[in-house]
């Protein structure tokens, strides 16, 4: 699987950590969106796009967001995840989001995180470009 571009998206505000959106497209033919890159403690590194999950409310089955303590539908107090209704309750982040898409093995993560890290820096250095990198890889 072959990266033909990067497309970055500098992110300027309030959120430091958050440095960019990046669009990364494979083969000329899928994408995949929303990639960040953020600034870490020890670094850049890029977290794939996701979704923040949801339970059912048991009274009237309306879909909350985990970490919801009542029912945005019925008002009803929730005993789902993240709602500190129980003991295996989790509000941790992993609990709270899904990627949508993510690299398989260890080895794609780092060379997907090399590239889109290596476009951003480009991109930085050269901020009146378009904001694309073709044939990254």
């Amino acid at each position: 699987m072959e990266i033909t571009e990067i497309r970055v998206f500098p992110k300027e505000g309030q959120d430091k950590k958050l440095k960019a959106y990046t669009t990364v497209t494979f083969d000329n033919a899928f994408v995949v969106r929303n990639i960040k890159i953020i600034q870490g403690s020890s670094g850049l590194f890029i977290a794939m796009p996701s979704r923040k999950m949801k339970f059912s409310c048991l009274k009237c089955g309306f879909k909350n967001e985990v970490g919801s303590k009542y029912c945005n539908q019925c008002g009803g107090t929730l005993q789902g995840p993240g709602s500190g209704g129980g003991p295996d309750d989790r509000t941790d982040a992993k609990s709270e989001h899904r990627d949508i898409a993510h690299p398989i093995t260890q080895q794609f993560r780092e060379y997907l995180q090399e590239q889109i890290i290596e476009a951003y820096r480009k991109e930085s250095e050269n901020p009146s470009s378009v904001g694309s990198i073709q044939g990254a890889s």
